[in-house]
């Protein structure tokens, strides 16, 4: 199968994998071992302060050290009118400067009363000025997102690690981490939920991540996020009726809400799946040969509100077949990484298959979409759009 040219977010084992760099040195940060983290460098608009660090879900390992940073200032969610929940991107910017790994996070939430979950990324030091652009256009600290926290064209986060109330930080025992650099950014997508306060506005929150960190050695292998992606073509449900249950309009209507780049999206898709060929459906799939050993560590299902279920699996319907991720019930307020018992090595001309199954008549059900026009659902960044991709926790075989 050819393998076209990825377009955004489509950083797939056949075309590409993605290396999160972020690296560290403090300022403004406390550290649990006493180490040294502060440089005396000024603090920026978005810079991390101390929080009260969480209870470690792990000990210290040998040569770690926590950086507990917190959000620059108080956020207070504000929902559009009617509604409970809101998704803002925040920024921390750890103003560190020495070479590291992360190898382990832990969000800190500070107002549990209004928190539903986070997820946790990392920006590219050179992606840290968009980050920042963004940031600005938008009133009040960070900006809205709920589907995606890309940045961009060719511009991806590295999605690390997720919280849920009571989660605790995935921490791998092996000597790995993702390889950090000065000038990335922290970034947390949280979801806020008003209805421990019958959505009335007014509570505030300035949460925070605790980072685990170490300096490594010649030994330590650097992780990468490496996501695999399957189109979505998911008809209106039976006896829905209107404009948007038309695919070509509701395709435009996806470009113009979010631009070209993600309209695009779907038809790459199809192109990488399908031939280019639309299969509607409730469930899609994608192959991707995999040009060059990749050792796989954890994986995280991630689709929208109308996701069923989510698996990654290798060489399927074969002797050798090995399930990778596996979420049969899938919930989008619990997305969480599932870690191998032991990490798994896929070889080169190996398969990798994605398979999700979406459901439309969720859409009557559920508060967020009930009051929405029907729509012929394909890849998109909004709340009525959909994504289906498998994020693994990877490194390069050497």
């Amino acid at each position: 199968m050819p393998t076209p040219t990825p377009p955004r977010r489509i950083l797939a084992l056949a075309t590409a994998t993605l290396t999160a760099t972020l690296t560290l040195a403090a300022c403004s940060s406390s550290s649990d071992d006493s180490a040294t983290t502060t440089d005396g460098a000024s603090a920026s608009p978005h810079g991390g302060h101390s929080s009260g660090p969480p209870a470690p879900a792990v000990p210290l390992r040998a040569g770690e050290r926590f950086v507990n940073l917190k959000t620059p200032e108080p956020y207070t969610p504000s929902p559009p009118s009617g509604g409970t929940d809101e998704y803002r991107c925040l920024l921390i910017d750890p103003q560190f400067t020495e070479p590291g790994f992360l190898t382990g996070t832990q969000f800190d939430p500070q107002n549990k009363t209004i928190l539903h979950h986070a997820l946790i990324n990392l920006v590219r030091p050179e992606d840290a000025a968009v980050a920042r652009a963004k940031d600005d256009a938008d009133p009040g600290p960070g900006w809205t997102c709920f589907g995606s926290q890309d940045l961009g064209p060719d511009r991806p986060t590295s999605w690390v690690d997720t919280w849920t109330p009571n989660g605790i930080e995935t921490v791998l025992k092996q000597d790995v981490g993702f390889p950090v650099k000065p000038g990335g950014l922290v970034l947390l997508q949280v979801h806020y939920n008003l209805l421990a306060t019958d959505g009335r506005p007014g509570e505030t929150d300035q949460s925070g991540v605790r980072l685990r960190l170490t300096k490594g050695t010649a030994a330590t292998t650097p992780l990468e996020t490496t996501p695999v992606q399957a189109p979505i073509e998911l008809p209106c449900a039976t006896g829905e009726s209107g404009p948007l249950c038309d695919r070509a309009t509701a395709i435009a209507d996806v470009t113009k809400r979010f631009g070209a780049e993600v309209g695009e999206t779907e038809g790459q898709l199809l192109q990488q799946c399908s031939n280019g060929k639309p299969v509607p459906g409730n469930t899609q799939r994608c192959d991707y040969p995999v040009p060059q050993p990749v050792r796989v560590y954890a994986g995280l299902g991630h689709m929208h509100l109308l996701g069923r279920s989510i698996k990654v699996e290798v060489n399927p319907g074969t002797p050798n077949a090995k399930t990778l991720l596996d979420v049969p019930a899938f919930n989008f307020d619990d997305q969480k990484y599932q870690v191998l018992p032991t990490p798994y090595d896929v070889k080169a001309g190996d398969i990798v298959r994605v398979t999700c199954t979406h459901d439309a008549s969720l859409r009557k059900l559920l508060p967020q979409l009930s009051k929405l026009p029907p729509r012929y659902v394909v890849w998109g960044d909004g709340t009525s759009d959909e994504m289906c991709s498998g994020i693994l926790t990877t490194s390069a075989v050497v």
